[in-house]
C-alpha cells in the first residue's frame, strides 16, 4: 500500500512491530517525548528572517515545523491531532522557558537531550533485537510521537 493511502492504524501497527518489548516500549515512552522537546528546542534556536519578527503572531522556525507535523497529523487522525495540539503547545512552553535561561544556551541542552534520547532508543532496540522502524521509512520518525500518544489513549480508552 503507498504510503499516502496507509491509515493511521495501518501505520501504528507497523511501527508497533518493531516496539514489542516492555523495556523497548518503556524507554520509547520517555525518549520519544525528550526527542520531540530537544527536536523543537534546536529548531527554536535557528534565527528567523525579519520578516518573521514583523508578524503579529511569534513565529519561528519551530512553531512553523509544530503547524506543518499537526497538518500531517490532522490528516491521519483528528484524534491524535487533539492530543499532539497540547503536545506542541507544552513543547513549545519548555522551549520557550528553557530559551530564557540563557546560559546554558537551548540548543547546548536541546544538543544532549537529543542524544541522549537517541542512545536511549538505540539500546530500546537492541533489547528489543529489531532495527529502528525510521531505518525502513523516514515517516516513521514522525509517526513516533503518535505511537506513543496513541498509547497514552488506549490506556485511558480514548479511541482514535
Amino acid at each position: 500500500m503507498p504510503d499516502s493511502m496507509k491509515t493511521i492504524h495501518t501505520w501504528l501497527d507497523e511501527y508497533g512491530a518493531s516496539h514489542q518489548n516492555p523495556v523497548n516500549k518503556k524507554i520509547h515512552g520517555i525518549c520519544v517525548p525528550l526527542i520531540m522537546v530537544s527536536l523543537i528546542g534546536l529548531l527554536w534556536s535557528v534565527p528567523v528572517p525579519h520578516a518573521f519578527e514583523a508578524l503579529p503572531v511569534p513565529l519561528n522556525w519551530a512553531v512553523l515545523f509544530m503547524l506543518i507535523t499537526l497538518c500531517y497529523y490532522a490528516v491521519l487522525s483528528w484524534r491524535l491531532t487533539v492530543g499532539m495540539v497540547f503536545m506542541a503547545v507544552g513543547l513549545a512552553a519548555v522551549s520557550y522557558g528553557l530559551d530564557r535561561i540563557g546560559d546554558p544556551k537551548l540548543w547546548q541542552i536541546s544538543v544532549v537531550i537529543f542524544v541522549v534520547a537517541w542512545i536511549g532508543q538505540f539500546i530500546g532496540h537492541k533489547i528489543e533485537g529489531k532495527q529502528p522502524s525510521f531505518l525502513k521509512d523516514l515517516h516513521f520518525l514522525l509517526i513516533g510521537p503518535l505511537w506513543v500518544l496513541g498509547s497514552r489513549y488506549r490506556s485511558l480508552g480514548i479511541r482514535y
